[in-house]
């Protein structure tokens, strides 16, 4: 694959998280978002390198000042406070990616991106309570577990988005599946 190539689709990757970051439900100290959403989607449909390099750009535009986190938040004090943890998105993005394969296996697809979340849920975990000093008890109730069942429900929709789209692009040259 060619770098051009490569550039383009990292930064369009960054691009979607950008434009789907601002959406947001209050729940608690931590907002669902469809920044995972749309990561896990990169992360199945890419290659490593691409998906991490997406998130990678995408926190660099934040931590820069751009207000591309959710709730139109950016800045480095952003990675800093109670929900700092939760930007473990490359991490996130590159268990994901390479899990899933770029495969057409559904379940492939999901369990990729469960773990990813498992993932982004142990830094987030861990980043709030080193910011808020809680309980790890107190930090299941308030960051964890009312994510659950949204999570699940966006990780449902990333794997069925993801089959989609990977049998829509096929027949181009990056998303051929290597057998």
């Amino acid at each position: 694959m060619n770098k051009t190539c490569s550039i383009i689709l990292i930064a369009l990757g960054a691009a979607l998280i950008v434009a789907l970051s601002p959406f947001q439900i209050a729940l608690g100290p931590i907002p669902i978002t469809l920044q995972t959403l749309v990561i896990g989607l990169i992360a199945t449909l890419y290659r490593p390198k691409e998906a991490t390099l997406s998130v990678l750009l995408y926190l660099l535009l934040g931590a820069i000042g751009l207000p591309v986190f959710s709730g139109g938040n950016g800045g480095l004090h952003t990675f800093i406070g109670q929900t700092g943890g939760f930007l473990l998105f490359p991490l996130r993005a590159l268990v994901t990616s390479l899990i899933a394969n770029r495969k057409k296996i559904l379940i492939q697809i999901f369990i990729a991106n469960f773990l990813g979340e498992v993932v982004l849920f142990i830094g987030g975990a861990i980043g709030f309570i080193i910011f808020t000093h809680s309980l790890i008890l107190t930090t299941l109730k308030l960051v964890v577990l009312p994510f659950v069942l949204p999570d699940l429900i966006k990780i449902t929709l990333t794997t069925l988005f993801s089959l989609l789209l990977l049998k829509a692009l096929q027949s181009q040259y990056y998303f051929k599946i290597e057998k």
